[in-house]
């Protein structure tokens, strides 16, 4: 809003000159934010407990989140309005890259929401068959519009591929199952990682820096093609999004560390990681999440493989329980420690992705 309406005075005012710049803007969408995280956090906190929105355990966590019984869930609601309005201030809102991302935001948010309104009140959230038909239809529709019009990105169902220097996947028709896969995946990785104490929350914030990073690149005409990397006219506005995105999971992880005073529900954790993979998609470096949200995909397969150790074995466990952050409090292990020790271990896989850049 602000980009389109003082743009156009550049030429009156000179210092407006600045909102020509995506890293100037991008630094202010971050603290917006993250401020708006801060102010809007205590009353809407506030706001949940009078609604009754409180989480309702599940029976085999209650032994060791007892005191967590009747913490505020659905506060990823805190984070989508400051993404939202942060955009909405700070981004350029003629730019196609911005508003798919606006849509794909109030997609996953309408679903989050209603799922985290329909678990509290009627203790049964959204059917599992319902909520990923709201995701596979957000990938179909994304995939078919890239398909059919490659325009939009100027390259026709290609991704990027890890290590390999100006070799580029064409998945023809398969693209559209590809976006899909992407989607609904991260999306549900980032939800079953959301089961401790600021641990989902911390990952997003280091995801999300790393396709800033990714997005203000390829939008760069001459650091896409130092880095040999698909250059995307306009993608760089995604990097405003991504900021925004880190600066208010940042903000929300003031009110979301232990001991939190709210749970994003799946109003943040669907909808966050459903977007970050809209962002990956657009960019084209959807295999890249394998390292950017490493721990996402760590998350999943320790679910994945329990269950196929559980069924082979006919009965035994291969983790104390899973998703393998239980494991680690079954353990022993602190709460604490194991979030942090999280955070660390994506960190690095964010920087071994990010270098794979200059690997090529």
């Amino acid at each position: 809003m602000l980009y389109l309406l003082l743009t156009p005075l550049k030429e009156q005012f000179s210092v407006l000159n600045v909102f020509r710049y995506i890293t100037f803007r991008a630094s202010y969408a971050a603290v917006t934010s993250l401020l708006l995280c801060f102010f809007l956090g205590p009353p809407l906190i506030r706001w949940l407990r009078r609604i009754g929105m409180k989480d309702n355990l599940r029976p085999y966590l209650e032994e060791a989140h007892q005191k967590k019984k009747g913490t505020p869930t659905m506060g990823g609601i805190i984070m989508l309005i400051s993404i939202t309005v942060s955009i909405l201030l700070w981004a350029d809102l003629s730019n196609r890259f911005i508003l798919i991302s606006l849509f794909s935001l109030l997609w996953l948010g309408a679903i989050g929401i209603v799922d985290d309104v329909l678990k509290v009140k009627k203790n049964v959230g959204i059917s599992a068959k319902t909520k990923l038909l709201g995701q596979f239809t957000l990938g179909l529709v994304l995939g078919v519009i890239l398909t059919l019009k490659p325009q939009v990105t100027g390259y026709e169902n290609m991704t990027s591929l890890l290590f390999l220097k100006n070799i580029f996947l064409n998945l023809g028709w398969f693209y559209i199952p590809f976006i899909i896969f992407v989607i609904v995946g991260t999306s549900n990785a980032v939800n079953i990682t959301d089961g401790l104490d600021g641990l989902a929350t911390g990952l997003i914030v280091v995801t999300a820096v790393g396709y800033a990073v990714l997005s203000y690149i390829t939008g760069n005409v001459n650091m896409s093609e130092y880095l040999n990397i698909l250059f995307i006219n306009g993608s760089g506005e995604l990097t405003i999004l991504c900021v925004a995105i880190a600066g208010a999971a940042l903000g929300f992880l003031w009110f979301n560390t232990h001991p939190a005073q709210v749970f994003m529900g799946d109003a943040g954790s669907l909808t966050l990681g459903g977007i970050l993979a809209v962002t990956a998609i657009l960019i084209k470096q959807e295999i890249l999440l394998i390292l950017l949200g490493g721990l996402f995909l760590i998350e999943v397969l320790s679910v994945i493989s329990q269950v196929i150790y559980f069924k082979l074995t006919r009965g035994k466990r291969l983790f104390r329980m899973a998703p393998i952050h239980h494991h680690f409090e079954k353990i022993g292990w602190a709460e604490q420690k194991i979030v942090v020790r999280f955070w660390i271990i994506a960190i690095l896989l964010a920087l071994v992705g990010l270098s794979t850049l200059k690997i090529r």
